[in-house]
Order: structure tokens, then C-alpha cells, then sequence
């Protein structure tokens, strides 16, 4: 059966969001670089006055296309909901904390244990995608499946949305671990 685990936020500070279409995801932490999918793309109606308050009902854009790496394809696609369904500033690519958050799904698969290593990589909130047969399938169903949840109480059943929407974050690293099955850490900071 596959399911989705959530992590409590950690700590939420809310930044001011950006209606001019940059993006406003920053560099902080260095090494970073940005997801592919970027505010300037296809978005509902209505983006040029910012994020919308509340996700477009029903929002379930088609995946993009791989690029062949599953860290970035996870971190487009993260954006592509974002952007596509709620007008929100892109995420960057947290490339610095990649090998860490790889190493705490394979943690994690190991010990069947989801968030069993939180806060390892310093990451604020944490989404964990476990059991699905391929990172392809995370990227394509796991991630809207969180999306899905959209706002609301209680937090248990609405907190992968909320981290994902979260506009207190400026990058995400994806973590992968093959195991027979794939797992899947989403690190937000």
C-alpha cells in the first residue's frame, strides 16, 4: 500500500512573496541552483497580482518532461504546483543538501522508519514519499498526492501541502533510495 508521511513543521517564518515574476527564491547556504520551472512559465490566469490565497480547485497539471535527473525533475515538479496551481515563487534547487537527503531516505528505507533522520541535513520541514516503485512514479503521483491535500486543519492531514506551499521557504532538496521499493525525502528549508 502506498501512503504518505508528514513531518511537522519545525519553524515557519513567512517571507514576503513576490508578485513580479523573479521568483524570489534566494541563494542562502550557497551552492544552490534553480529548478528549471520558473514563475515566467504557464500559470492560471491572475498570477500577475501573486500568489494566489488558495489553490485552483482540482489542480492536476500533466508532469513535464524528465531531464534524466530525478533530484531536478522532483524540484520542477514541486514548482510546477507551485506556480501552476497556486501562482507561488519557484523553489530553488537546495543542490548542497542533496547527498544528505539521499542518505536519509536510504535511512529511512532501511529502518522502515519515515523521518527518522529529520533535521540531519538542517532542513525546516520534511515531506517522505515511502514504498512506490520508482522515483518517476514519486514525481508523478507521491507529489500531487501531497499537493492534493491543500490548506486546511487539522495539520496531520493537510501538512504536505502546507510545506509545499509554504512561502517561508526558499529551496528544497530531494532525496532518492532504491531498495526494491524507492523512497523519497523532500527537504524544504
Amino acid at each position: 500500500m502506498t501512503r504518505l508521511v508528514v513531518l511537522l513543521v519545525a519553524t515557519t517564518t513567512l517571507l514576503g512573496c513576490s508578485d513580479d515574476g523573479s521568483g524570489g527564491a534566494d541563494s542562502e547556504g550557497g551552492g544552490d541552483a534553480g529548478g528549471s520551472v520558473s514563475a515566467g512559465g504557464a500559470g492560471p490566469s491572475g498570477c500577475d497580482g501573486g500568489p494566489l490565497a488558495a489553490p485552483l480547485p482540482g489542480c492536476a497539471p500533466e508532469p513535464l518532461a524528465s531531464t534524466g535527473d530525478p533530484h531536478q525533475d522532483c524540484v520542477d515538479r514541486i514548482n510546477q504546483l507551485r506556480w501552476e496551481c497556486q501562482c507561488l515563487p519557484p523553489l530553488a534547487r537546495w543542490t548542497d543538501a542533496e547527498s544528505c537527503t539521499d542518505e536519509q531516505a536510504a535511512s529511512d528505507q532501511a529502518s522502515g522508519s519515515p523521518h527518522a533522520g529529520f533535521g540531519a541535513c538542517g532542513e525546516g520541514a520534511q515531506n517522505t514519499c515511502p514504498n512506490w516503485g520508482s522515483a518517476e512514479d514519486i514525481i508523478g503521483g507521491c507529489l500531487q498526492g501531497m499537493w492534493d491535500e491543500g490548506p486546511g486543519e487539522p495539520y496531520s492531514e493537510h501538512g504536505h501541502y502546507i510545506n509545499m506551499s509554504n512561502q517561508g521557504y526558499s529551496k528544497v532538496a530531494c532525496g532518492f533510495a532504491t531498495n526494491g521499493e524507492t523512497w523519497s525525502n523532500q527537504n524544504f528549508y
